[in-house]
């Protein structure tokens, strides 16, 4: 999973200050998800976006005409490596940027010394993170339900 041609150079270490920018795009591509919007709107506060992987450096940005359109992040708990968030605008979506976003981490993580990233998915997003080599591991259970446990060999 290298890097697009067409995303070269949109891809950045993320920093404190770009918490709203990354906080808009967040709460837009939360709220594009049919089966969670009406959940998301009884429970405003889990579209709030915490400060701490930006302030961490564990957020890397996606930008486009410089206004970030995406960003991804990445936790370190217990011994696993966790893909916290992974969010593209809507209007950015099917460009490859999360993809390209995903392979950023991936290489971070490599460099490292990490040897697998795993991530609560997002049923709607199995296609995603199957075509991306993700593989099922387990269930997790979540606020809105249960949702798979997926795995990325990145060694």
């Amino acid at each position: 999973m290298g890097p697009l041609l067409h995303t070269e150079g949109m891809i950045r270490l993320g920093k404190p200050a770009d918490l709203a920018a990354a906080t808009r795009v967040y709460s837009r591509a939360s709220l594009s998800d049919g089966p969670y919007r009406d959940n998301l709107h009884a429970h405003p506060e889990y579209l709030i976006l915490g400060p701490e992987g930006l302030a961490e450096g564990r957020t890397y940005v996606a930008e486009a005409g410089g206004t970030i359109v995406g960003f991804a992040s990445w936790a370190e708990t217990d011994g696993t490596t966790e893909l916290e968030d992974l969010f593209v605008d809507p209007a950015y979506m099917r460009r490859g940027i999360a993809t390209a976003l995903l392979s950023c981490i991936a290489d971070v993580l490599r460099a490292r010394g990490v040897e697998r990233l795993e991530v609560t998915a997002n049923p709607n997003a199995l296609g995603f993170y199957h075509a991306v080599g993700f593989t099922r591991c387990g269930i997790a259970e979540t606020e809105f339900g249960t949702a798979p446990r997926m795995v990325l060999p990145i060694s």
